[in-house]
């Protein structure tokens, strides 16, 4: 699966990079979900985003491009991090959040209060810390694939934010880890090869419209 990302086809190869922007509640997992790509791809612990502790609010509090090695390139795609959404006025605005999803936010962009809206860009969720939602998986990350819990959890998120099932992604991140788990790293293979192939999808119909 590494090999099948290593080597992966943009439909618009001008695009040059398919982008994901990662949004949701401040501690989600956001930025330690882009540390888990990265670790994949390294074959090996990596901290390129950076991480706080538990602390109820946002720690990202800049729009910033995260992008994902093969050596000494860079894969066709990479991550945009921005702040966690929040009951209070510390989170990002709803015109920020348009704006970073068409592209047009720049680098170092400091990033406030949000809502989220809808557009007609592929949306996934990702489900971090199934290990917290089911006993089972926190033994064994393979039960993630059998576990009715998680199987409860992905319907009900399904069924509240309107996103199929199919595009229900439950990921163990790395957090305390020392070292790299397989098991761990297929699931976060195949939600990156998901995400990568609902965008590349996306650009091939923006084209035929175009």
């Amino acid at each position: 699966m590494v090999g099948v990302l290593r080597n992966f086809e943009l439909n618009d190869p001008d695009v040059g990079h398919l982008r994901c922007l990662l949004h949701g509640p401040v501690g989600a997992g956001k930025s330690s979900f882009i540390n888990s790509v990265n670790n994949v791809f390294q074959g090996r612990i990596t901290s390129g985003a950076l991480v706080a502790a538990a602390s109820g609010t946002s720690f990202t509090k800049t729009y910033k491009t995260h992008y994902i090695k093969n050596g000494n390139a860079r894969l066709p795609f990479a991550f945009n991090d921005v702040m966690g959404l929040e009951a209070q006025e510390n989170g990002m605005q709803p015109k920020d959040l348009i704006n970073a999803l068409k592209g047009h936010l720049p680098e170092g962009y400091k990033l406030f209060h949000s809502i989220i809206s809808s557009t007609g860009i592929p949306q996934v969720v990702v489900m971090t810390m199934p290990d917290k939602a089911c006993v089972l998986v926190d033994s064994d990350v393979k039960r993630i694939y059998t576990s009715k819990a998680i199987k409860e959890k992905m319907q009900t998120c399904s069924n509240e934010l309107g996103v199929p099932m199919n595009c229900m992604l439950p990921v163990k991140n790395y957090h305390e880890e020392e070292m790299l788990d397989d098991d761990m790293d297929i699931r976060i293979l195949n939600a990156m090869t998901q995400i990568m192939n609902f965008a590349n999808d996306y650009i091939w119909d923006l084209q035929q419209h175009a």
